[in-house]
């Protein structure tokens, strides 16, 4: 999610209590807080190709349904739980629609990631604009957007099992893995983007996969392109349950055209490209406990074995370039053999954006976990998803065609073919 190379890459606000108990009935009351105004990522819902999107896959109808359910709330609780409801259905009917189970609902080809994104634009706007018959404070509504934005997200239908199954003490059972995506982004340069790795992470979400040394159960889930997410911890709060549960996770975004890079280093900088709100960060990658943050993360997926693996039509590379501020230097360097001892990261692997910092919070996580050398983990970037060349205008273009199915289901295939060799080469190096 480097912008520079055409790279890729919730609202991360805290949960806050319900009403008030009997026994707390003399607290002070509810104050009703304005509506807020669509965010400029809800506002792009109004044009054509979201809209025939939407009514081409048979998602049109989940925000006015969500509205509707909204409209007959009648408490915070209960609006909460039907917030947790539909956010976790939406999640679900994508899953089974990418993965076909159920009725297609529409022509729009079942590996789309696109309708999941703005059906959820759809119904964030529903409730950012609600205005309820109850009193309904800005946390309060806060804190309703933000489990909207876990549930439909996936980020609470994580099923890892505790423990490995059916291994008989022999080491052969299930694997566990998890994985990430993103939402499309760049949506103004062209409206019709699709992000081939939300579009695995639908694909392979609650699949298991055949490997060498025994199947693999994918748990998945979605993050947004939205800097301020990521800065009030949405990544760290999502993955911590789960990190200590899997055998490998992998974080995977939209990277450079018509290759695959494995990011061996990641950097602790933002490099400022604007996010889905079109809000830009330059700055270093807020962290908790920054006293004790370093400038630099590293990988340990097998990337020696995942690069030189026959995965699928795109090359695989083992990306080792990073630019830095040299130890007593003021310039940034371009090292592609990786960073030098005590410098500053301007650029990991995966750039400066937040493909860049999931893969950095994510390894950031795994090491203070203390999983650094018992959990394979880092960043994966897919080829960036292309139209057929007769349909590459975003000004004319439609919004499918036979080539951006085919490109983004080599791209699904491909990614799976490297957990599952991904998985094979950590066991071995686990035996």
């Amino acid at each position: 999610m480097t912008p520079i190379r055409a790279r890729i890459g919730v609202l991360g606000l805290a949960l806050v209590a319900g009403l008030a108990t009997p026994a707390s009935a003399t607290a002070a009351p509810v104050t009703a807080a304005a509506a807020p105004a669509p965010t400029l990522e809800e506002r792009r819902l109004d044009g054509d190709a979201p809209r025939e999107i939407l009514r081409r896959s048979g998602f049109a109808s989940a925000a006015p349904a969500f509205a509707r359910g909204l409209g007959r709330a009648d408490s915070y609780r209960e609006a909460r739980r039907l917030v947790a409801r539909e956010g976790s259905a939406l999640w679900r009917r994508a899953v089974d629609r990418v993965q076909g189970r159920g009725p297609a609902r529409g022509d729009l080809s079942r590996d789309d990631d696109r309708p999941l994104y703005w059906a959820r634009l759809g119904m964030t706007r529903e409730l950012r604009t609600w205005e309820p018959g109850f009193g309904l404070s800005e946390r309060q509504r806060a804190g309703l957007l933000d489990e909207l934005e876990r549930t439909s997200r996936g980020q609470r239908d994580i099923r890892l099992p505790q423990h490995r199954t059916g291994s008989g003490g022999g080491g052969k059972g299930v694997k566990r893995v998890l994985l990430t995506g993103f939402d499309p982004f760049t949506l103004d340069r062209d409206i019709r983007i699709s992000n081939p790795s939300g579009a695995v992470a639908l694909a392979l979400d609650g699949t298991v996969i055949d490997t060498p040394d025994g199947p693999a159960r994918v748990e998945t889930a979605v993050f947004p392109v939205r800097w301020q997410d990521f800065a009030e911890g949405a990544v760290e709060r999502a993955l911590r349950p789960y990190l200590p549960k899997a055998d490998l996770f992998t974080t995977v975004s939209q990277g450079r055209v018509g290759k695959f890079d494995v990011e061996r280093t990641n950097g602790a900088w933002r490099g400022g490209f604007p996010d889905n709100d079109n809000v830009s960060r330059t700055e270093t990658v807020p962290v908790a406990d920054p006293a004790s943050q370093p400038q630099w993360t590293t990988t340990t997926l097998p990337y020696a074995a995942i690069a030189a693996a026959d995965t699928g039509r795109f090359p695989v590379l083992d990306n080792t370039a990073v630019t830095e501020i040299p130890a007593g230097g003021t310039e940034p360097v371009v090292r592609p053999d990786g960073p030098t001892p005590g410098s500053t990261a301007r650029e990991g692997g995966g750039g400066n954006y937040l493909s860049n910092e999931i893969a950095y919070r994510a390894t950031l996580l795994r090491d203070r976990l203390g999983l650094h050398g018992t959990l394979p983990g880092g960043h994966v970037h897919t080829p960036v998803l292309q139209f057929g060349p007769d349909n590459a205008d975003p000004a004319t273009g439609a919004v499918t065609d036979p080539a951006f199915v085919r490109n983004r289901l080599d791209i699904v295939a491909q990614t799976r073919a490297i957990l599952a060799v991904a998985v094979s080469a950590s066991e071995r190096d686990r035996s």
